[in-house]
């Protein structure tokens, strides 16, 4: 068995998300489920717990759900973040650039644009897909392999424009200094939030009771930690109906 809770898994965050599992572990024991003692973490943390057979839950990120996962996953539930301007269980992107960089998102179209990965909702998805209602896209500049490391890109100047999380941008704004010198420069529209899964043929309806019965149990400074306020049911088609736009080799081939 495994479970993992890695999207939102940095030092601050750990024991919250330790106290979290802890107590989906044990609702879903009083419930006759199986579940492991402790969280996986690191590289183990994502793909691999996302196509292990075995999967008890995890988070994964809506991009990678709708592209590859959904149906070879069980859908349990979507996290509410209290995100402003967005409806439980769904969330925005955030546009980062220098404080100093007084440009316009459109004027940003030819800029060195810095991204996760190419199967991120918020560092590729969503920034293309609104850039693609604006009539272009941007171009793969700087591949990070991480929204902070995007954001740092930014910051230190080998990057101009990136695109993160709105949760993770809180949580950089919170603990790191080095983002300071970062502003917003736009939000895209409101998708579904990152999906809570489990292994194919799981018991989504007693996982589901367990998970939400865990966060109405942690602590405010538990919750507060987490930005979670609850979880929500999203239907799977509205995951699936948030378009895919190119890849980062297509675009690079287009250009």
């Amino acid at each position: 068995m495994i479970a993992s809770l890695g999207m939102y898994d940095r030092a601050e965050t750990m024991a919250a998300n330790d106290r979290l599992w802890a107590l989906v572990r044990e609702g879903l024991r009083a419930r006759g489920l199986a579940a492991p003692e402790a969280l996986t973490r690191g590289a183990g943390a994502y793909w691999q717990a996302w196509e292990d057979p075995t999967l008890v839950l995890s988070q994964t990120c809506g991009f990678p759900y709708r592209a590859r996962l959904h149906d070879k996953v069980a859908l349990v539930a979507s996290p509410d973040y209290g995100l402003p301007d967005c409806p439980p269980g769904y969330y925005c992107s955030v546009f980062v650039a220098r404080a100093d960089d007084a440009r316009t998102l459109p004027e940003f179209r030819a800029a060195r644009f810095a991204f996760n990965e190419g199967l991120s909702q918020s560092g590729w998805a969503a920034p293309q897909n609104h850039a693609a209602s604006m009539g272009f896209h941007f171009a793969a500049s700087l591949e990070t392999g991480s929204h902070r490391g995007s954001a740092l890109a930014v910051a230190e100047g080998r990057a101009d424009l990136a695109c993160l999380d709105a949760l993770t941008w809180t949580m950089l704004q919170r603990w790191e200094p080095a983002v300071a010198g970062l502003r917003e420069v736009a939000r895209t529209a409101p998708t579904p939030a990152l999906p809570y899964i489990a292994a194919k043929g799981a018991d989504t309806g007693a996982t589901f009771a367990a998970l939400a019965d865990a966060v109405a149990a942690l602590s405010p400074g538990e919750r507060e930690t987490l930005s979670l306020r609850g979880v929500v049911r999203i239907a799977a088609e509205r995951y699936l109906a948030v378009p895919i736009p190119p890849s980062p080799e297509q675009i690079a081939q287009s250009g």
